[in-house]
């Protein structure tokens, strides 16, 4: 006998109540069945939003924080710039900061154009520092509150007394273009 005519043949001997209790647990098997794989093609599709979406994050997660420490910057200079005064020049934060050798000359230079930026910028040439005021001035002018750019500095030891130096420095100091706002 063929599995077919064996289920047909219990069916047959079953009486009217069971087959109906039968059929409607058939039913319930059959829904059962249905429900669960429509809920397992929701969650499958739901596990693949879920990787795509962590590409995604793994992806901006390093963009985030170039964003941050870019902004980080932009706030950085912002605060230099809004610490600016009308009166302010290289030649005056070079007197500010105290170090002064045997002769300075100060020559204005043209400064470039940045965007929404303009350069106020200076050739000065300090004779007869020592290598620590020159290391000094350096540091003073880099970690100054105003927005400024050593743009060359060249450092040169004295022939006639190697304890000391010239320093030759182009300074430009940033200026908020003409009718850009603070």
């Amino acid at each position: 006998m063929r599995p077919l005519e064996i289920i047909n043949d219990f069916w047959q001997d079953l009486d009217g109540r069971t087959r109906i209790r039968t059929g409607y647990a058939v039913i319930v098997l059959l829904a059962v069945a249905v429900g669960w794989s429509t809920l397992n093609d929701k969650v499958q599709t739901l596990e693949k939003k879920r990787i795509a979406r962590e590409a995604v994050l793994k992806e901006l997660l390093p963009l985030k924080a170039a964003y941050l420490a870019a902004r980080q910057s932009s706030d950085q200079l912002n605060g230099r710039i809004a610490s600016l005064r009308p009166d302010d020049s290289p030649a005056k934060i070079l007197e500010d900061t105290g170090i002064k050798g045997k002769s300075v000359k100060i020559m204005p230079v043209k400064g470039d154009e940045r965007k929404g930026f303009t350069e106020d910028a200076a050739d000065i040439r300090i004779d007869g520092l020592t290598l620590n005021e020159a290391i000094n001035l350096i540091y003073r002018l880099e970690s100054s509150s105003r927005p400024l750019v050593i743009k060359k500095c060249n450092v040169r030891v004295r022939f006639d007394d190697p304890s000391r130096c010239d320093l030759t420095l182009i300074l430009a100091l940033l200026k908020p273009a003409p009718g850009q706002p603070r």
